[in-house]
């Protein structure tokens, strides 16, 4: 592929990866709430969510979806409402009074629910079903393309929500741990997770 031709993808993407999603919301309560640890175990489940697509759409197998407008939009809907599901277990806690306890953060936990988060986001789909046949050239190999494509979307993704959950994180971090600070840290990230499946359920 030509330079110039992945470097107009990037800056096609790269504005799209910025944008506040259900991917960035959940890193960053995460990061707000469980710290440093927490935001870089919720950005290996995001990208675990996109290499998964990366996948799908060098088989061919997301065009399936694509040309059906059912599938997606079950996709759509099943992310929203585990988003929602994730916003309310997280103000149901902060809700909740009592002794302040330091807990290890579960990593099969904290990947999974961000593994589901982006694998069921359709701002992540549509990259793959509108953006990105767009610089695909049939006169080379249309899997190879694809998989250029989606690494170069993945390392934007893989660096800006670093960037976002460090930075979250480091609000964490300065706290000193008790139960009140527990509770409104709680209680702002279910406020962004909320404020993420609104916006996936309206777009």
């Amino acid at each position: 592929m030509e330079l110039q031709t992945l470097l107009l993808f990037s800056a096609t993407v790269i504005p799209l990866v910025c944008t506040p999603g259900p991917d960035i919301l959940f890193i960053a309560a995460q990061g707000l709430s469980g710290g440093t640890s927490a935001a870089l175990k919720a950005n290996l489940g995001i990208i675990l969510g996109y290499i998964t697509h990366a996948i799908l759409a060098a088989l061919g197998l997301a065009a399936i979806v694509a040309t059906s407008p059912m599938v997606f939009h079950t996709i759509k809907w099943v992310g929203v409402a585990y988003v929602a599901y994730l916003a309310l277990r997280m103000v149901l806690s902060a809700m909740k009074a009592g002794e302040m306890k330091i807990q290890k953060v579960s990593t099969k936990a904290v990947i999974g629910k961000a593994f589901l988060t982006s694998f069921l986001n359709p701002k992540g789909l549509l990259v793959y079903f509108a953006i990105l046949p767009n610089f695909i050239q049939l006169t080379e190999s249309v899997a190879i393309q694809s998989l250029i494509l989606s690494t170069i979307f993945i390392l934007s993704c893989m660096m800006i929500y670093g960037v976002i959950g460090a930075l979250f994180a480091s609000m964490h971090n300065k706290q000193s741990y008790n139960d009140k600070k527990r509770r409104i840290t709680e209680g702002m990230a279910g406020g962004m997770l909320t404020l993420a499946a609104i916006g996936l359920a309206s777009s």
